[in-house]
């Protein structure tokens, strides 16, 4: 179980990075959610790499901030976990969206309902980097 890719940015252009620091109720530093703040769980997005090879997207087009591999993200929901140095706490589904479905293809919504990722809470201010454990 571990962090396979991150990809933050402002929303016209997210890029792929080795590795990003998180602040504790904030997001993660230069992307476009941390700058706005956050509602609860809109702090990190998590998206498995299995649902994306399923489906045909990358990681940067699914919008997510973090891609993990063999990581069930949907038994997250409510639980503490951590990603390399940083606790979060798993708050709800990130279910796919129209918005989505404009930037794609259409019927991801439908591909990924139930399968599109977790929004979660940073908990303490830390670093996530590529190849760091997703401890539960």
């Amino acid at each position: 179980m571990h962090v396979e890719a991150i990809t933050i940015g402002p929303s016209d252009a997210l890029a792929s990075v080795e590795s990003v620091r998180a602040l504790a109720g904030r997001g993660l530093v230069g992307d476009r959610k941390a700058a706005a703040g956050t509602r609860p769980g809109g702090a990190l997005t998590l998206i498995e790499a299995e649902a994306l090879e399923d489906v045909g997207l990358t990681g940067p087009e699914s919008r997510r901030q973090v891609v993990v591999r063999g990581v069930r993200l949907n038994e997250l929901v409510g639980r503490r976990f951590r990603v390399g140095e940083v606790e979060c706490l798993g708050v709800e589904l990130c279910e796919p969206c129209l918005h989505l479905e404009s930037l794609t293809r259409p019927g991801i919504i439908r591909d990924l309902v139930h399968r599109g990722g977790l929004n979660a809470d940073v908990l303490n201010d830390g670093t996530i980097r590529v190849g760091d454990a997703v401890e539960i």
